[in-house]
C-alpha cells in the first residue's frame, strides 16, 4: 500500500509544493488556529464507501452539512449534484442554505426565487463580485437547481467575512439562521453548504448538536487532503467517498493539486484588474517543472545525452487571456492546412488548452487541471527531443505520422495521470498487442489525416493507460519512462519501435475488460 501511494502521489507532491510556497506567501492564514483545527481533525476514516451506502446515509439525514472550498467549481458542482439527487419526487421536501450569501440580502434572493429579478441583477445586488469574489458559473447552477427542486433557499452568512478573529460569530449566526430554518419547514431536509473549515466538530457542527439536538446531521468533506493522501493507498483505481466516521464522510471529485491551484489563481485574479484575468504562467511552468522532477530531468544539463541540453531555454510561451484573433493567428503559424486548423480550435474548445510545437506556444483559454496536465507532457516530449517541430514540417509517410502521434498522446496522457491521479483509465480489448496497434494504423492509414489523428489519439491514451498501469505496478522505473519521454521517433519505423517496446515492456498485472472506451467518451473531471 505505501508503494503504491508514494507512486500515485509523488509527482503532484512536487507540484503541490510549489503552489504551497507561493500561497503562504500571499496568504499566511493558513496558521491560524481556526483553521488548524479543521486539518487536523480528519487525518483517518474507517472505510472507503460504495455508492449506495453513500447514498442511504445523506437519505437518512435531517441535516446535511456539505463542505465548500470556495475557489473550487467542483465543490459547487458536487453539492448541486446532491441536492439534486436528494430531491426525489414522493419524499420529503428539500430546503437550501448557503453561506455565499448575507442573511441580510435575503429579501433579493426570495425576489430572484420569484422569478421578478433576473440572474445579472441579483448578482450585482448581492455584491457577489465584491464580497464573494470567487467563480459565479457553479454557484449559479446550484441556485438554479436548488430553485427547481427545492422548498426554499437562505442565505446564513453575516460580517465580517475578512476577520478570523470574528470567525466564532459567524458560526453561531449561521447555526441560529439553520435552527429559523428548521422552524419554517419542520418535514424538510436541509441542505447547507458552507466552508470547510467551520465544519471542524468543534465549530459548526457542535453549535448545531447543541441547538437541534434531535435532528440526524451528515457532515460531508470534500477532497481532505489527509484522507486523500491516504485512499491513494488503496487497491481501487478511484476510491470516491471514504466514511470518517458515522455522522461524517468525504467524497473526493477533485485532487489537492487542483484544489490548490484554483486558489492560487483565485490569488492572482484578485491582485490583476478584471480584464487581465488569472495568471496562468506560473501554473503552467509548475506543472511542467514537476514532471521534470518526477522523471528526474535536470533543465539546467548543458549537454544532450541522458538529460536533454538547456531545457530551460525551451520553455514555451504561454499566452492566456488573448483574443480569438490571437487565437487564430497563433494556429494559423501552427498549421497551415485549413482543417488542422480546425481541429486544434475544437481541442480549445473542449478542453481549454493546447500546446502548439511548431511555434513553441502554451495556449490557455480555460484551465482545467487534467488537460492541462497532458499538453504540459506532450511539451516535456518535445522539449526532451530539442523542438524538432519548431519551424519545420512533419514530412513523414503515413505509418510513421500515425506512431509518432500515437507516443506523443500516450506520453501526454500518461503525464496527466502522474498529476491527475483522478483521470478515468482508459482500457482495451485485452492485453494491448503489436497486432492491436498494428490494426489501428491500419484503419487510419487508409482513411484520411484525420483518422490518423482520431486513431492516434484512442491507441496513444491506451498505451498511456496500460503504461500508467505498469508504473504503479513497479514493473516501469522512472529512468525507462525518462528515456521515453526523450526518445526520437523522427527515423522511419522508429516511433512504430517505440511504441512496440512500451507494448511489451512489464506487465500491469490487472485484467483487463473485454471492451474499448473511446477516448472520445472519456470522463472529464474538473477545478473543477
Amino acid at each position: 500500500m505505501t508503494k503504491l501511494r508514494s507512486r500515485r502521489n509523488e509527482a503532484q507532491l512536487h507540484a503541490l509544493a510549489g503552489v504551497e510556497r507561493e500561497i503562504r506567501v500571499t496568504d499566511p492564514s493558513g496558521r491560524r488556529k481556526y483553521l488548524k483545527d479543521f486539518s487536523q481533525a480528519f487525518r483517518s476514516y474507517d472505510s472507503v464507501l460504495n455508492p449506495e451506502p453513500m447514498k442511504n446515509m445523506v437519505g437518512a439525514a435531517d441535516l446535511i452539512l456539505i463542505g465548500d472550498y470556495h475557489a473550487l467549481p467542483a465543490a459547487q458542482r458536487f453539492a448541486a449534484r446532491l441536492f439534486e439527487e436528494r430531491a426525489q419526487p414522493g419524499d420529503r421536501p428539500v430546503v437550501l442554505g448557503v453561506e455565499t450569501i448575507f442573511a441580510r440580502d435575503q429579501h433579493i434572493l426570495d425576489e430572484w426565487w420569484r422569478r421578478e429579478i433576473d440572474d445579472a441583477e441579483l448578482r450585482q445586488r448581492i455584491r457577489f463580485d465584491l464580497d464573494w469574489g470567487y467563480d459565479w458559473g457553479p454557484f449559479y447552477q446550484l441556485l438554479v437547481t436548488a430553485r427547481e427542486y427545492a422548498e426554499g433557499i437562505y442565505g446564513l452568512d453575516c460580517m465580517p467575512r475578512e476577520d478570523l478573529r470574528k470567525i466564532g460569530a459567524r458560526d453561531r449566526h449561521a447555526a441560529h439562521k439553520i435552527g429559523e430554518i428548521r422552524q419554517r419547514h419542520p418535514n424538510a431536509a436541509v441542505v447547507v453548504l458552507f466552508g470547510e473549515s467551520h465544519l471542524a466538530p468543534g465549530h459548526l457542527p457542535r453549535l448545531l448538536r447543541e441547538q437541534l439536538p434531535e435532528e440526524r446531521t451528515l457532515t460531508v468533506l470534500q477532497n481532505v487532503d489527509a484522507l486523500y493522501w491516504h485512499a491513494a493507498g488503496e487497491e481501487s483505481e478511484c476510491v470516491e467517498a471514504v466514511r470518517v466516521a458515522d455522522d461524517v464522510i468525504c467524497v473526493f471529485n477533485s485532487t489537492p493539486l487542483e484544489k490548490y491551484e484554483s486558489y492560487r489563481l483565485h490569488l492572482s485574479r484578485w491582485g490583476r484588474s478584471d480584464e487581465e484575468g488569472p495568471d496562468l504562467v506560473p501554473t503552467i511552468y509548475n506543472l511542467i517543472d514537476s514532471l521534470l522532477r518526477f522523471l528526474d530531468i535536470d533543465r539546467y544539463a548543458a549537454h544532450n545525452g541522458k538529460q536533454p541540453k538547456f531545457l530551460v531555454d525551451l520553455l514555451p510561451e504561454v499566452c492566456c487571456g488573448v483574443s480569438d484573433g490571437r487565437l487564430r493567428r497563433l494556429v494559423a503559424r501552427e498549421s497551415a492546412v485549413e482543417p488542422e486548423q480546425e481541429a486544434i480550435l475544437r481541442w480549445v474548445g473542449e478542453r481549454g488548452s493546447v500546446y502548439l510545437p511548431r511555434v513553441n506556444a502554451f495556449y490557455v483559454r480555460e484551465f482545467q487541471m487534467m488537460y492541462g496536465a497532458e499538453e504540459a507532457a506532450r511539451f516535456l516530449h518535445h522539449a526532451c527531443r530539442g523542438l524538432p517541430l519548431r519551424g519545420g514540417e512533419n514530412a513523414a509517410e503515413p505509418a510513421d505520422q500515425f506512431y509518432t502521434r500515437t507516443l506523443e498522446h500516450a506520453l501526454g496522457y500518461f503525464g496527466s495521470r502522474v498529476l491527475y491521479p483522478a483521470r478515468a483509465a482508459v482500457r482495451d480489448r485485452g492485453e494491448l498487442s503489436r497486432t492491436i496497434c498494428e490494426e489501428f494504423m491500419e484503419a487510419a492509414v487508409r482513411g484520411n489525416g484525420g483518422k490518423i489523428e482520431e486513431n492516434a489519439l484512442q491507441l496513444g491514451y491506451m498505451l498511456g493507460s496500460d503504461l500508467y498501469d505498469k508504473y504503479l505496478a513497479g514493473s516501469v522505473s522512472r529512468s525507462r519512462l525518462r528515456h521515453l519521454f526523450l526518445s526520437h521517433p523522427e527515423p522511419p519505423g522508429r516511433a512504430r519501435e517505440i511504441c512496440w517496446e512500451v507494448v511489451g515492456k512489464g506487465r500491469s498485472g490487472r485484467k483487463r475488460p473485454r471492451s474499448v472506451r473511446p477516448a472520445a467518451a472519456e470522463e472529464r473531471r474538473t477545478a473543477g
